[in-house]
């Protein structure tokens, strides 16, 4: 958008899941926006994206994952993603979104970095703060389908 700051850091390649189970979404609660978004975040420069992908699931959910058991379902890379932080940073942002479904709930954990965790409707999430930069991807390949 016009409108969006100019980034001052680099790009920043992320990878984020669309997990689900029984239909529902699972969103952890993040704690430093208070919003609901997709698992997921940085990219580490000796990774590829899906094996950030797999990392991320365990240290947010304490969930090990394989690889193969992810399918990649689209790459965001609008020039036009932009997000600003908290300590003044300004990010573009291409996101790897990879698509995990599990056949019943599993036992997980809360990291340091949500609040809490849990699976939603597409009802309950019609009335969801979810996280500006995931908002589009939680329609594309959760609302809309």
């Amino acid at each position: 958008p016009k409108n969006a700051p100019k980034p001052t850091m680099p790009a920043h390649l992320g990878a984020n899941a669309i997990i689900t189970c029984g239909g529902r979404l699972l969103l952890e609660r993040r704690r430093d926006s208070d919003t609901w978004g997709l698992i997921g975040g940085g990219v580490k420069k000796s990774e590829t994206t899906v094996q950030g992908m797999v990392r991320e699931i365990y240290e947010e959910l304490g969930i090990r994952v394989q690889p193969d058991q992810l399918q990649k379902l689209q790459t965001y890379g609008d020039p036009g993603r932009i997000a600003a932080f908290q300590d003044g940073s300004v990010w573009r942002m291409v996101i790897a979104v990879y698509g995990l479904d599990f056949p019943r709930e599993p036992q997980m954990r809360i990291s340091a970095e949500s609040r809490e965790l849990r699976f939603f409707t597409k009802e309950e999430l019609k009335t969801t703060e979810i996280a500006v930069t995931h908002q589009d991807i939680v329609e594309d390949w959760f609302l809309n389908r």
